[in-house]
């Protein structure tokens, strides 16, 4: 193995994803992926925690854009702030990474462990949205309601921007379902 190398973090990072499809999330070791990858062991913990964290990194630059997002959206209600909000996070999400997060959501969806470790992500970022509406003056019962809506927004739109044939970017599938989320919430609105 060479000494150094460049793009050691996504090299580890594809080899992982590979390995993990190619074998299963728990079957795969740390060892494995640094092998795939041509790297050491101790490269591989330079860059992640743990083999989890490969899946999962960048979570928190994802709060603080989430967070900036409410702290900067011109108004308070949730669907002004879930519509910028989602502006902000498709700068994480466009079409270059979406292949990677396909496959990254179908290796957390085949596992139970990572399943619970992305729900605590979302619990996590609710968390960051809602300390957002806080800082803004939003009592503490109607920040957690707002942040939970903003949050469910992002997941659906999330969830669409990964499914199989989709190609619309994070952008249009966020604005259309804030679209959705407003006609539901809509005096008139039949559920």
């Amino acid at each position: 193995m060479a000494r150094w190398q460049p793009d050691a973090g996504e090299r580890l990072r594809v080899a992982a994803l590979d390995l993990f499809e190619e074998r299963g999330f728990d079957q795969t070791s740390v060892a494995q992926i640094a092998q795939r990858a041509e790297l050491t062991e101790r490269t591989f913990y330079r860059h992640y925690a743990d083999k989890r964290e490969v899946l999962f990194q960048g979570q928190e630059q994802l709060n603080d854009a989430l967070a900036a997002g409410v702290a900067e959206a011109p108004e308070l209600g949730p669907l002004a702030v879930a519509d910028e909000v989602l502006v902000r996070a498709a700068s994480f999400f466009d079409d270059e990474r979406r292949p990677f997060s396909r496959r990254r959501q179908q290796v957390i969806d085949a596992n139970p462990e990572l399943v619970e470790r992305e729900r605590a992500k979302m619990a996590h970022l609710t968390d960051a949205v809602a300390a957002g509406f806080r800082a803004r003056g939003v009592p503490d019962v109607r920040a957690a309601v707002a942040a939970g809506t903003v949050v469910s927004a992002f997941q659906v739109t999330f969830e669409l921007w990964v499914a199989p044939a989709e190609t619309r970017d994070f952008t249009v599938l966020g604005r259309a379902v804030v679209g959705e989320l407003r006609a539901a919430l809509s005096a008139d609105a039949a559920l």
